[in-house]
């Protein structure tokens, strides 16, 4: 499968008009050499396969999605859930994607944190908490992990509102949810730890609430 592989590569780099043809068999041939790899434990050389598949075809869904299946058996969570996701918005119907996308989200989400945004009693009063900072000058208002405290400090006033999001997947589908809300240009993502915060490079240096 490997020197099939490589004959692949080279024919439709050479006759991309085959592309459409080939397609299929193409999968078949990846999916079996990156099996391969992975039993011989070349890990560097089976992502390097994927890599180059995804050069040939970008916006292959079922290619994606494979590559997100290796990332999530060797423990990279938030890699696979990005590929898994973008398998997805290439084919929305893409029942093996879906199925890969929620798992993986369930486990970036964590159980106790759709019971907690659950709690309408606890909600209530954190909306009660971050109302009274803004009024009380904290006009500028942080949230470290891109949850409901942006749109919270928003509906309470506050004339600024940013968000970091360690996880690049999160921080992709927060940027969505904000533009699909027309709100892209009241709130500011930031990819970013915490910790690895400049301020005021990456907010203005003033006072700010923070909730995490």
């Amino acid at each position: 499968y490997g020197t099939a592989f490589v004959h692949y590569l080279l024919t439709l780099n050479l006759a991309p008009a085959l592309k459409d043809f080939a397609n299929e068999s193409f999968r078949f041939t990846l999916f079996k050499w990156a099996d391969e790899l992975d039993s011989l434990g070349r890990i560097q050389d089976l992502f390097d396969c994927y890599e180059q598949a995804l050069e040939l075809f970008p916006v292959d869904e079922v290619i994606v999605n494979s590559m997100g299946e290796h990332l999530f058996r060797m423990g990279f969570r938030d890699e696979d859930a990005g590929h898994f996701y973008k398998a997805l918005k290439f084919r929305p119907d893409f029942p093996e994607a879906k199925e890969n996308f929620y798992r993986v989200a369930n486990w970036l989400g964590k159980c106790w944190h759709f019971l907690m945004l659950s709690d309408n009693g606890r909600n209530h009063k954190y909306q009660l908490a971050i109302k009274k900072a803004v009024e009380g000058g904290c006009s500028s208002v942080l949230d470290i992990g891109t949850g409901t405290g942006i749109m919270c400090a928003k509906m309470a006033g506050a004339a600024e509102a940013y968000a970091c999001e360690l996880s690049k997947t999160m921080y992709e589908l927060a940027c969505e949810v904000l533009s699909a809300n027309g709100m892209a240009d009241s709130i500011k993502i930031l990819h970013l730890k915490s910790l690895d915060m400049d301020i005021p490079k990456d907010i203005p240096n003033r006072k700010i609430r923070m909730n995490i």
